[in-house]
């Protein structure tokens, strides 16, 4: 439909206003290098028509957004039996808090905080012998992009500054609630995290959960519908780390962002989208991505996507 290529090329022009705005993501060294003037979009709809502008085709560490994939794996694999080690709720404290994990006994409030991803990573290392590489395979076939790599530098870059993720580790071991050596999981951990992808390939890649679990490259069911709409609400209260409720209140919709930039929405029964822009604000957000995704709320409200 060259309607939405029309409406995406909009959205591009109109949120690059935004560069210059926010900060590139610094305590990570290999993604302080990143270009904050990028910006890309991508829409996969649910019929499998895939419409993109800007920097979309671009690779990026897409950090975060790994966490949906986590997650989505280790339901398959061990289904509600995950909730026993990790909850469903809001954390209200920043992303990597100790504080919050200490005084609830090493069970993360959540599955996309940095210490609820871990657990989940830890369930992994447990199904799998190389839950790094077979994530990396899903997203490759996910995607319909067999080139996608775990970026090597910003792996070791994030495992040179792993204290404070090997510190809640360490902590929720303590409890029970990792099975695994830390090293292996926190390996684990940070090369889902660096796996470098494209607005294209996540807008296709995580289009299943637009598409009641149905895989578009794949042309298969990836997971069940019930299992899809619960992994969207997750995202809707829990996806955009502290700025969660301001995210739903001004898009309305499920997300998941990165500090690499990226951000993936769903608009389930129609479509999946995936902002990019490296520099963020204050919550670890991308500023241009965010505003983005606003402007096709908006644009959806008003035009039903031409539908």
């Amino acid at each position: 439909m060259v309607k939405i290529q029309e409406w995406v090329e909009d959205i591009n022009e109109r949120a690059r206003t935004k560069l210059g705005t926010g900060r590139v993501a610094d305590y990570i060294p290999a993604l302080a290098e990143q270009d904050a003037n990028k910006f890309g979009i991508a829409i996969c709809t649910n019929e499998g028509e895939v419409y993109a502008a800007g920097d979309a085709q671009e690779p990026f560490s897409i950090q975060s957004i790994s966490k949906v994939f986590l997650l989505t794996l280790s339901l398959r694999v061990y289904g509600n039996e995950l909730w026993e080690r990790v909850g469903l709720n809001p954390s209200g404290m920043p992303f990597n808090s100790l504080t919050q994990l200490e005084a609830e006994r090493g069970k993360p409030r959540n599955p996309f905080i940095n210490a609820g991803a871990i657990v989940v990573a830890d369930r992994l290392v447990s199904a799998f012998a190389t839950p790094s590489k077979h994530l990396r395979d899903v997203a490759r076939k996910l995607s319909g992009n067999e080139s996608i790599l775990i970026d090597a530098r910003v792996q070791e870059s994030e495992w040179q500054h792993r204290s404070r993720n090997a510190a809640m580790a360490y902590l929720m071991k303590s409890f029970g609630n990792i099975d695994n050596d830390v090293d292996q999981v926190l390996h684990s951990y940070f090369s889902c995290c660096s796996l470098a992808m494209s607005c294209v390939d996540l807008a296709v890649a995580l289009n299943y959960l637009a598409a009641d679990g149905h895989a578009q490259a794949m042309g298969e069911p990836f997971i069940a519908p019930d299992l899809a709409r619960k992994i969207n609400s997750i995202m809707f209260t829990c996806g955009m780390y502290d700025a969660a409720g301001d995210f739903a209140y001004r898009v309305g919709l499920p997300a998941k962002s990165g500090v690499g930039g990226g951000i993936v929405a769903i608009v389930p029964g129609k479509l999946s989208v995936c902002a990019w822009s490296p520099a963020l604000d204050e919550n670890g957000n991308s500023v241009a991505a965010q505003y983005a995704l606003e402007l096709l709320a908006e644009e959806m409200v008003r035009q039903q996507l031409g539908h």
